[in-house]
């Protein structure tokens, strides 16, 4: 935890200048994205930390959809924060904050603990195809249809 946390910190101490606008002492807010199998209440100490910090935190309860409706979900939180935002994602959340901060330009940084860093064009699916990945996927049952569409994992 307290690797994460300096890692955040490190982030945090880059972001906060470069912010366009932003008083010198001014802070960006943090949007937690937790992963697949999680909700946001499991960044509640991390959540406690960088309050205590001085950091305006936000812990985005991702509905876990799909990537692009998930992505959509966080790019719009996104757009009602004023000033800079670090985007910080677990696991999958890696993947969402990757595709939810483009064309986002009070998007500072990114920060990925333990995430899934996918380049343009790429996705946890084609990264997990050319490199070893968990079993996790294997293991999992076939999603359940949604009566508005989609599918709830």
């Amino acid at each position: 935890m307290k690797t994460y946390l300096a890692a955040v910190a490190l982030c945090l101490s880059l972001a906060a200048p470069a912010a366009a606008g932003a008083p010198p002492a001014g802070k960006p807010t943090v949007v937690l994205v937790h992963g697949a199998f999680a909700g946001s209440s499991s960044w509640n100490g991390v959540i406690g930390d960088l309050t205590h910090d001085g950091y305006r935190v936000v812990a985005a309860a991702v509905p876990l959809r799909s990537l692009k409706g998930d992505a959509e979900y966080v790019a719009s939180l996104v757009a009602s924060i004023a000033g800079p935002v670090v985007l910080v994602g677990h696991s999958y959340g890696g993947e969402v904050i990757s595709v939810a901060a483009a064309g986002r330009p009070n998007v500072a940084a990114l920060v990925f603990v333990s995430g899934v860093a996918p380049d343009v064009g790429e996705s946890a699916a084609s990264l997990g195809a050319r490199f070893p990945t968990s079993t996790l996927g294997g293991t999992l049952a076939k999603p359940v249809p949604l009566s508005g569409g989609g599918a709830a994992l």
